[in-house]
């Protein structure tokens, strides 16, 4: 499911987004992660926005094909169980997704998380909408890797248990440290070490992006005017624009 233009500007201004009847998605400062734990909030974000690609070989050892089964399902059956009130109130508040009930609406083969004691209903279409946003608020992309035929499906499922064997035992490093450290020692950025903490994890991403993208604009055109350097008519002219998307 894709974001509407509207979408991306509500996330990159940090406001709480109401999502459907009892679901506000909270997007948490960079001082609100830190005090929840990174390692615990990646975990969290990442399980998730999970899809069956993320989980090749552990949905095989359980029997389960990760080609057939959908983000929903996968997300109601095995990811939300994980995740009670106390873990997600970061993101959702007092939304709690182990105390939905898992029904099948009338006249319909759709199955719905329903929480009636706060009428809170979450759909195929509601997850996947929560899903895409919690990705593009942290910059994130869904896995959509398939395989080519079963000799590459069961490739793909070694190659991802022997990474997961690889990293299972090293130790935990923050995502964020050395980019805060990065960015408010970076003649571009606008927060010191006391303001930066109160940015969105959203808006901190993207500058890290954007000044990124900017450094890198602005050395393709010193080159090229220099005389010595690169030809800019081979440039593309998006690498240029230092205003233009994030890839």
């Amino acid at each position: 499911m894709e974001l509407f233009a509207d979408d991306e500007l509500q996330i990159y201004q940090g406001k709480d987004i109401l999502l459907a009847p009892g679901i506000t998605i909270h997007q948490p400062t960079l001082d609100e992660i830190c005090e929840y734990g990174e390692h615990a909030y990646w975990n969290m974000i990442y399980t998730l926005t999970s899809t069956g690609a993320d989980l090749k070989f552990q949905l095989y050892d359980m029997g389960v094909d990760y080609t057939d089964i959908d983000d929903f399902t996968l997300f109601y059956s095995l990811l939300a169980p994980s995740f009670n009130q106390s873990k997600t109130s970061i993101i959702t508040g007092d939304l709690d997704f182990t105390s939905c009930k898992l029904i099948q609406e009338h006249g319909s083969e759709e199955i719905v998380m329903l929480d009636l004691e706060r009428n809170i209903r979450i759909d195929q279409q509601i997850y996947l909408k929560f899903a895409e946003i919690l990705r593009n608020m942290h910059g994130l992309r869904r896995n959509s890797q398939l395989p080519a035929n079963e000799a590459t499906k069961q490739i793909l499922i070694e190659d991802a248990r022997e990474e997961y064997e690889l990293n299972k035992d090293k130790p935990c490093v923050s995502q964020l440290k050395n980019l805060v450290s990065a960015m408010i020692n970076c003649p571009g950025f606008k927060y010191n070490h006391a303001q930066v903490w109160d940015m969105k994890i959203n808006a901190f991403l993207d500058s890290v992006r954007r000044i990124s993208k900017m450094k890198h604009a602005d050395l393709l055109l010193q080159s090229g005017y220099s005389g010595f350097g690169i030809s800019l008519k081979e440039v593309p002219e998006k690498q240029l624009d230092w205003t233009g998307a994030l890839d």
